[in-house]
């Protein structure tokens, strides 16, 4: 065999190869092969962000692959709601975890979705520079703060702060900003608060750069951030499906509170293989304390979205008044009150 035909060979060989390796570490499979089943058969596609009130998403998704019935749906990870909305608009993703004004928004702006369900209660803070001119809210005046979207619970947050402080809200200056970036904005002295989800602000703590100037519950009792939307079409197709991702939601989050191993366990497989995240960081937001976040109760409650209702007319991002029976569909979070948290203990490869 001549020296030409060996190369030729092996660089046949070489290119299969590559393209092999390439086909099984780049192409989702699992999407692939959805997109071949009968509609009826597909599983849905579950929009997120690595953000600790959508945490019982990726959770429910490892866990549910153990059990015997196997995987409930598809997540797919984004890095901010910009994108999860346009995905929502286009119908490439049947749910998504959005923040709750968000998703009033959409509604009334007609894009057919309803809330479902709730992400977590709490986790989320108001982050200063460590050892920065910022020692009070009243310090806030004149300053830059980061805030996930203008319809985000966050920046209705600092809101309800200012009230308290006598601020006016020309005295802010807010900044839209995707979470994974805002750590490393305060770091660099490029904004001066970040008004954000867990785990961005025990990232600033941890990285000795930040610190917790409060925490939402302060100025926002039962407060809610992200929630669990749908598209109408799927409840108006597939209510079964849709029952179905609810109630794993719902047994995730019961397990998620049901104490600190579950919760460091979910911190390292989530950090792991779902957020790209440091399981050290969700690990200290999930437990530092342990109610830092909770996962419990869930289910949409009308006097929570009335007053975002009103907090976004207040505030210039609403128009007009929608009734919350016209954005929420409460079916599936009343018929997943009868869900337990899923048996499910690290290690052992089996869930029930």
């Amino acid at each position: 065999m001549s020296l030409r035909s060996k190369l030729l060979i092996f660089g046949t060989g070489w290119l299969i190869l590559i393209s092999a390796l390439h086909a099984y570490l780049n192409i989702d499979w699992s999407a692939v092969l959805n997109d071949y089943r009968p509609p009826a058969k597909r599983k849905i596609m579950v929009a997120y962000i690595p953000v600790t009130c959508q945490l019982t998403c990726p959770v429910t998704d490892y866990i549910s692959k153990l059990s015997q019935s196997g995987e409930i749906f598809l997540p797919r990870l984004f890095q901010g709601f910009p994108e999860i909305k346009e995905a929502l608009i286009s119908n490439r993703m049947q749910a998504a975890f959005i923040v709750a004004p968000l998703a009033i928004a959409l509604r009334a702006q007609g894009v057919p979705i309803k809330v479902v369900y709730l992400g977590h209660r709490y986790g989320s803070a108001v982050v200063v520079r460590k050892n920065g001119p910022v020692k009070t809210f009243a310090d806030m005046r004149g300053r830059t703060v980061a805030i996930p979207s203008r319809f985000s619970d966050e920046r209705l947050l600092l809101f309800r702060a200012m009230k308290v402080w006598g601020l006016k809200p020309g005295d802010i200056k807010m900044v839209e900003m995707a979470p994974p970036d805002v750590a490393g904005a305060l770091a660099a002295g490029a904004i001066d608060a970040y008004s954000m989800g867990e785990p961005f602000p025990s990232q600033a703590e941890l990285g000795g750069y930040g610190r917790i100037l409060f925490q939402a519950r302060e100025y926002w009792p039962d407060y809610m951030s992200c929630i669990l939307v749908v598209q109408q079409s799927l409840i108006d197709k597939r209510p079964d499906v849709v029952q179905e991702l609810v109630d794993g939601i719902a047994r995730s989050g019961l397990w998620l509170d049901k104490g600190r191993p579950e919760r460091e366990d979910a911190a390292d497989f989530v950090g792991r293989f779902y957020y790209n995240q440091k399981p050290a960081l969700l690990r200290w937001a999930l437990t530092h304390p342990l109610d830092r976040v909770m996962y419990t109760p869930l289910a949409p409650r009308k006097a929570d979205f009335d007053m975002v209702r009103d907090l976004m007319i207040e505030t210039g991002v609403l128009d007009k008044k929608i009734e919350f029976d016209d954005y929420a569909d409460t079916r599936f979070s009343d018929g997943a009150r009868s869900q337990t948290a899923w048996r499910y203990q690290a290690g052992i490869a089996t869930a029930r």
